[in-house]
């Protein structure tokens, strides 16, 4: 089986809980806590990236939100007071790849075009329609007349898996778990 190097920087709490349980698991109370008032914005875009990339790499039971990882040392994020950076080596099999850039769209609830023609044919659709936002149509009382827009725009976002230039700089990876014998260097 492959492997391949991967890097997340966790709190220093992974260490007691992979210690304590041999198993490290996102907690959505982690997630709540992070992003605090606006933990409900980003929970309902999270439910969707998990249940999308349960379809291609199955979720294991007990799991609810993957782990976030670089996938280049030079881009990763760096060891902070009370964080600990993990060295990974995951199984090929178990990664789910995905396009930064497109994932920042997706919290913003864009439309991921297929390419430049697509893009211009779905604002010019906007424009037709009279909106001249599209952030209205999920943020605003606007959207509740527009269901089909919005199918539209969530129904592209599976092109957040497509990735056209793998570079350090746009492609990440999620893991659904590691335990100890993943772990090829740990920085405090």
């Amino acid at each position: 089986m492959e492997k391949v190097v991967l890097f997340t920087r966790q709190h220093e709490n992974a260490l007691r809980i992979l210690e304590e349980t041999g198993v490290f698991r996102m907690k959505p109370e982690w997630i709540k806590k992070k992003y605090g008032s606006i933990s409900d914005y980003y929970m309902k875009v999270y439910d969707w990236l998990v249940m999308e990339s349960a379809r291609r790499v199955p979720r294991p039971p007990g799991v609810s939100y993957p782990v976030w990882c670089s996938v280049d040392e030079g881009y990763m994020l760096r060891e902070v007071q009370g964080e600990v950076v993990f060295k990974l080596q995951i199984d090929a099999d178990k990664i789910i790849y995905f396009d930064s850039p497109k994932w920042d769209m997706i919290l913003n609830h864009m439309y991921l075009p297929k390419d430049d023609e697509d893009e211009q044919k779905f604002l010019k659709e906007l424009t037709s329609r009279g909106i001249t936002n599209q952030f209205t149509l999920f943020d605003h009382s606007q959207g509740r007349f527009y269901p089909d827009l919005q199918r539209r725009i969530t129904e592209s976002w599976h092109r957040v898996f497509q990735i056209k230039d793998w570079n350090m700089f746009t492609v990440q990876a999620n893991i659904w778990e590691f335990c100890p014998a993943d772990i090829l260097e740990i920085r405090k």
